[in-house]
């Protein structure tokens, strides 16, 4: 992904983008999340039908790889001890009485290496971060907006998915493919069900599917996802909809590079940073939409709650959908 010397700063891309600094308070680190009070919490659970089940992590560690943005490593997962580590001649397997013999193993990822929650903190621009915070208070480790304010907290309410792959008769979408609020919509009503203030909103482009359908290097070549592409329209609604999650299939939740401007990643500035919107990147969306595909429902009780990590830029999270 080549720069773009003529593309606009953030600064300027989104001088007149709105914020909702302050909103929750000066010490705030969950942004949009507050929107998820008990109500919007039992408005959820109305929704809960049938009682299917759905996770939507992708595995770690996979054979094929992991979907990781460019820079990133997939899962590398070792066993530390197992049978083996009995064998005669080798040492260092713990002697129990009793002659228990167990296995161990240990990880090396990225915190944002699979599905996974983004911290309010994890981007910035102009040198502050989420709700105002320095962002020199991100160095050794995330001061203020970690991902642990958002795990110890944990997300439930109402879910929405938008499955924009089908609504365009695509196994998955194109690379550099885009979208906006007012295709959503679109989407949203060809599959008979209404986005809703404060629900968490689900979008599936088949980029999961792809990845694992294709070998890397085609995965990566010419490396643009498809996804929402800025607009202040856009950001608007985002922010009248008082929408506090947004939940994709992609690795970076919105086109990798803004067409129009050349800006990489302008909204998770002006979502994230500015409206304190929580990501979750990398969800595998596929079995959901063929049980809502199957019978026409398309909302849900959506939950998760990313692992705690202390001053975390990200964790993986496990999603959990009831329907």
């Amino acid at each position: 992904m080549s720069h773009d010397h003529d593309a606009p700063g953030m600064g300027e891309l989104l001088k007149d983008s709105p914020k909702n600094w302050g909103k929750w308070g000066d010490d705030d680190e969950v942004g949009a999340l507050n929107y998820l009070g008990s109500d919007e919490v039992l408005r959820g659970v109305q929704y809960v039908k049938s009682g299917q089940v759905f996770t939507l992590q992708i595995p770690m560690g996979h054979p094929h790889g992991d979907p990781v943005f460019p820079g990133r490593e997939g899962t590398r997962r070792v066993n530390v001890l197992d049978e083996s580590s009995w064998d005669e001649g080798k040492e260092g397997a713990p002697d129990f009485a009793g002659g228990l013999h167990y296995s161990d193993d240990k990880a090396e990822i990225f915190l944002q290496g699979s599905t996974q929650y983004d911290a309010l903190g994890h981007v910035w621009y102009d040198g502050q971060i989420w709700n105002g915070y320095d962002a020199r208070t991100t160095v050794g480790g995330n001061k203020k907006a970690s991902v642990q304010p958002i795990a110890e907290r944990g997300v439930a309410g109402r879910g929405v998915l938008i499955d924009m792959a089908r609504h365009r008769g695509k196994k998955w979408l194109d690379k550099g493919e885009t979208f906006s609020h007012t295709d959503l919509l679109e989407a949203a009503e060809a599959q008979g069900v209404t986005i809703e203030k404060r629900d968490i909103l689900l979008i599936r482009t088949g980029f999961m599917t792809y990845f694992y359908s294709v070998t890397g290097e085609e995965f990566y070549e010419n490396f643009v996802e498809p996804g929402l592409t800025y607009s202040p329209e856009l950001v608007d609604w985002f922010n009248e909809m008082e929408i506090p999650n947004l939940v994709t299939d992609t690795i970076a939740n919105e086109v990798t590079k803004d067409p129009v401007s050349g800006v990489m990643l302008p909204l998770h500035c002006a979502l994230m940073r500015n409206l304190g919107i929580v990501l979750t990147e990398i969800c595998d969306m596929d079995a959901l939409a063929e049980a809502c595909a199957a019978d026409g429902r398309w909302d849900f009780l959506y939950t998760a709650a990313p692992l705690n990590i202390v001053e975390g830029t990200g964790a993986p999270v496990n999603p959990v959908v009831l329907r």
